[in-house]
C-alpha cells in the first residue's frame, strides 16, 4: 500500500529548493493520461511539483488544485515491460478528502517542542464498507525544511476556506442553548467551528452546532435551532405556517440507545463516520415536521408514534433507573401485555407529486390554489406512525418507514388497525427483515404531506382508580423522536421540506435494497 509509513527519507529536489510550477506546466501532465477524466484533471493548474518518499520508494509528486498525484521514480526499462509499467502506475488522492495536514517530526526526550523533521503528514477521509468512513494518513517524507515548508503552507492555504470570523459566534449567542437543563444536556456541545480548530493545518469547518447524544437530545437541539431561526425572522413562534430554514447546520454524533436520526443520516450509528462527515462538511438538507395542537406550535421534529409507540415510551419514562436497553425492552413487553387500541379519527392530505406544487411549497408559498383533497379514516388503531425520515435502527435495518427519504418532501403515514396481539407482534418482528413488514391486512400505508390525529375519547383514558401506567391526566402520550409529548386534543403534523441542514452522506447509497 502506498500510504504505509516509512522511516527512510530522500533529499530535497535540486538541493532542497522547491519552486512553484511555471504557468506553461499547467497543460502538461506529469504522466501519460488517456481517459476523459484524466484529461480533465491534467488541465488543472499545477501548484507544486517535487520529490518525496511515499511508501517504499521515491516518487515524483504533483499538487494541483484538486488532487495530489504521485508516480514512483524507477530506472528506465525497455518499452513494453509489463512489470515496469505496473510499478510506474500513478496514484492520487482528491484534496476534497483531505481534512488536515501537519509537519511530521521525530521528537526525543530532550526535544519536547520540536524534533527532527521527517516530512509532511496528510489526514484523509476514506470510504469503508457498510456506509462507514475511516480516517487514514499519507506521509510525504523529505528532510528539507525549506522544501516541506513550501508544501505545508500550500496545503494549509488549500484547506483554509472559511466564512467570515464572528458569523458563527453571533448566531450561537442568539440560540439560547444555555436555557437547557444542565443535567439533561450533558451530551450537548455547541462548537464555534470557524475559529476553533482541532490542530494547526486542519480543514476549516463552517459554523456548526454538534450534538453528542441520542435521538431525544438531537431532536431538541434541532428544535432549538429552528425556533431561534423563526424568532430571528420576526415570526410569531406560537403559530408558524411557513417556517424559515435554520441558520446553522447540525452535526449528530450517536451516543444513545437507538440513534435513529444519526443512523438514518449516516447509514450506520458509527461515531467515527459521523465525526468525519462533520469534518469533511458533508451537509444535506432534511425535511422537518411541525407538531401543533389547537393552532399552537408544540415543537419541531422528524417522526412520531401514537398508540402503542407512545404508550411504550410513557412506560419507559417511569423506569429511568434502568439502563436504556433494559428500560426499552421492559416497556415494550409490558405495553404488549396491556395492548389496547386507540379510538380516533385520522385526516391526512395525500402527497402531491406535481413539480410545480412542490416547487412552490419548498419556497414556502401558500397552498390555497393546490386543490388539496383531505381524506379521513375512523376506527380503532393499535399504532399510528408519522415519519419524515426513514428511521433506520438496529431492529429495523431498512427503517421503520423504508419508503421515505430524508428530503423527498413527504411523510410516511403507517396505520396498524386493531388486531390480535399475536398478529401485531408478527408485524413488529417483521421490521427486523428487509421486506414485507407492511404485508398484513390490518396495516395501511400512505404517503402524505399533512396529518391530523383526533382522539375521539375526551381524555387519555386516565382514571386514578385504574392501574394504567401509560395513562396521564395531561393527555395522550406521543413518542416524538424518542421524547414523550402528552397532548389532550387533536395534533396536526405538517411537513416542511428541506428545513434544516444536517451532516451526513447520501441516503440513496445507504438504505439496503429489498
Amino acid at each position: 500500500m502506498p500510504w504505509r509509513r516509512r522511516r527512510s527519507r530522500v533529499s530535497a529536489l535540486e538541493g532542497g529548493q522547491e519552486e512553484e510550477a511555471p504557468p506553461e506546466a499547467a497543460a502538461v501532465p506529469s504522466a501519460p493520461l488517456t481517459s476523459p477524466q484524466q484529461t480533465e484533471e491534467a488541465a488543472e493548474r499545477i501548484l507544486l511539483r517535487g520529490i518525496f518518499e511515499i511508501g517504499r520508494g521515491s516518487c515524483d509528486v504533483v499538487l494541483s488544485e484538486r488532487a495530489l498525484r504521485w508516480r514512483p521514480i524507477l530506472p528506465e526499462r525497455p518499452a513494453g515491460d509489463s512489470k515496469h509499467d505496473w510499478l510506474c502506475k500513478e496514484e492520487f488522492i482528491e484534496l476534497k478528502d483531505v481534512f488536515s495536514v501537519k509537519l511530521k517530526r521525530r521528537c526525543s526526550v530532550k526535544q519536547q517542542r520540536s524534533g527532527t523533521l521527517l516530512g509532511i503528514t496528510l489526514f484523509i477521509c476514506l470510504k469503508k464498507e457498510q456506509n462507514k468512513l475511516k480516517n487514514s494518513t499519507l506521509d510525504l517524507i523529505n528532510l528539507s525544511e525549506d522544501h516541506c515548508d513550501i508544501w505545508f503552507r500550500q496545503f494549509k492555504k488549500i484547506l483554509a476556506v472559511m466564512e467570515y470570523q464572528g458569523h458563527a459566534l453571533s448566531l450561537l449567542k442568539e440560540c439560547e442553548l444555555q436555557g437547557f437543563d444542565g443535567g439533561h444536556w450533558k451530551p450537548l456541545f455547541a462548537i464555534y467551528w470557524s475559529v476553533q480548530r482541532f490542530f494547526t493545518g486542519m480543514r476549516t469547518l463552517e459554523p456548526s452546532v454538534v450534538c453528542v447524544g441520542g435521538d431525544g437530545s438531537a431532536s431538541e437541539v434541532a428544535h432549538a435551532l429552528l425556533l431561534r431561526a423563526q424568532k430571528n425572522a420576526g415570526m410569531e413562534t406560537d403559530r408558524i405556517l411557513t417556517p424559515v430554514r435554520a441558520q446553522l447546520p447540525l452535526g449528530l454524533i450517536p451516543a444513545g440507545s437507538t440513534n435513529v436520526l444519526a443512523h438514518s443520516l449516516h447509514g450506520v450509528p458509527h461515531v467515527v463516520t459521523a465525526t468525519l462527515h462533520i469534518i469533511m462538511g458533508h451537509v444535506q438538507l432534511v425535511d422537518v415536521c411541525t407538531f401543533s395542537s389547537t393552532g399552537k406550535l408544540l415543537r419541531f421534529g422528524f417522526s412520531a408514534m401514537f398508540g402503542f409507540g407512545g404508550r411504550a415510551l410513557a412506560l419507559a419514562e417511569k423506569y429511568r433507573w434502568m439502563s436504556p436497553n433494559q428500560r426499552r425492552d421492559f416497556a415494550v413487553i409490558k405495553a404488549l401485555a396491556k395492548l389496547k387500541p386507540e379510538d380516533c379519527e385520522i385526516s391526512f392530505l395525500p402527497f402531491n407529486t406535481s413539480d410545480d406544487v412542490q416547487e412552490r411549497r419548498e419556497q414556502g408559498s401558500p397552498k390555497c390554489d393546490c386543490n388539496d383533497q383531505w381524506q379521513m379514516i375512523q376506527g380503532q388503531f393499535l399504532n399510528v406512525s408519522i415519519m419524515a425520515i426513514p428511521c433506520l435502527c438496529s431492529v429495523a435495518p431498512r427503517g421503520l418507514a423504508p419508503n421515505t427519504r430524508l428530503n423527498n418532501g413527504s411523510m410516511a403515514l403507517i396505520i396498524a388497525q386493531n388486531t390480535s396481539r399475536s398478529e401485531f407482534i408478527k408485524h413488529l418482528k417483521r421490521y427486523a427483515s428487509v421486506k414485507n413488514q407492511f404485508n398484513f391486512p390490518f396495516v395501511e400505508t400512505y404517503t402524505v404531506e399533512e396529518v391530523k390525529v383526533h382522539p375521539r375519547n375526551n381524555t387519555s383514558g386516565y382514571n386514578p382508580e385504574e392501574e394504567d401506567e401509560t395513562a396521564s391526566e395531561n393527555g395522550f402520550p406521543w413518542n416524538v423522536d424518542g421524547d414523550l409529548m402528552e397532548v389532550s386534543s387533536e395534533v396536526h403534523i405538517r411537513l416542511h421540506p428541506r428545513l434544516i441542514s444536517l451532516y451526513g452522506g447520501s441516503m440513496e447509497e445507504m438504505i439496503p435494497k429489498s
